[in-house]
């Protein structure tokens, strides 16, 4: 069964709704939450290599769909029915784009649509059980395939990420050593200098000095 729905945008990451009374019955669903996070974090990056993926995560799946640069994303039991999952985001991607696309791109703070909670609700108890002749129908419709969607392991998604985040981490260090170091080095260099020209420096102003002395007395 449907166990966390969430939505987010793909550009940002930021989450626009999500099913309020989900993760009840779901044990650790604070980390679940935080992982569906991380993901939109990474889709936000540009990593994301398919706009429908399932992702393994304990005894779970995360199912997602990318559409109009907006992410729903839904987590359920491996035993629930991938064509199911699928066709469940479609019914929440059609209605959302109806209700809310025109004001997607302008949102500007966390689950600005949070009210969509009441359909995401009522279209959940829809799919709750599988044996119904609604659902029996769309898993035997030929015309919706799952086949073809990727299943990846959630540490091998999230990994990319953090290598990538370690990668710029490192880059804004080296940046940032380099910058210390061309510093000293014009440091070193100024010192060099004033080592090397402030004893003839110092002996052409005794001469000018001695100069200037002997004009005076005589």
């Amino acid at each position: 069964m449907v166990k966390l729905t969430m939505i987010a945008r793909v550009t940002d990451g930021l989450p626009l709704s999500e099913g309020l009374d989900d993760g009840r019955d779901l044990k650790d669903a604070d980390f679940y939450k935080q992982q569906a996070k991380q993901l939109f974090k990474n889709l936000s990056k540009g990593q994301h290599e398919a706009s429908r993926m399932s992702i393994e995560t304990g005894p779970y799946l995360f199912h997602y769909i990318i559409e109009g640069r907006v992410c729903y994303l839904t987590l359920c039991d491996r035993s629930y029915p991938k064509k199911l999952a699928f066709q469940y985001l479609e019914d929440l991607k059609n209605e959302f784009e109806k209700v809310n696309g025109s004001q997607i791109e302008t949102a500007a703070r966390p689950y600005a649509f949070i009210k969509f909670d009441a359909f995401i609700q009522k279209t959940k108890k829809l799919y709750l059980d599988t044996r119904t002749q609604r659902n029996l129908a769309k898993l035997n419709d030929e015309l919706y395939e799952v086949h073809q969607i990727m299943t990846r392991n959630v540490q091998e998604v999230l990994g990319v990420g953090e290598k990538l985040d370690q990668v710029s981490e490192m880059s804004s260090r080296l940046t940032s050593d380099t910058r210390i170091y061309a510093d000293k080095a014009k440091d070193l260099n100024r010192q060099a200098l004033i080592r090397k020209y402030a004893p003839v420096a110092i002996v052409i102003g005794i001469v000018l000095m001695l100069f200037w002395v002997k004009n005076k007395i005589w």
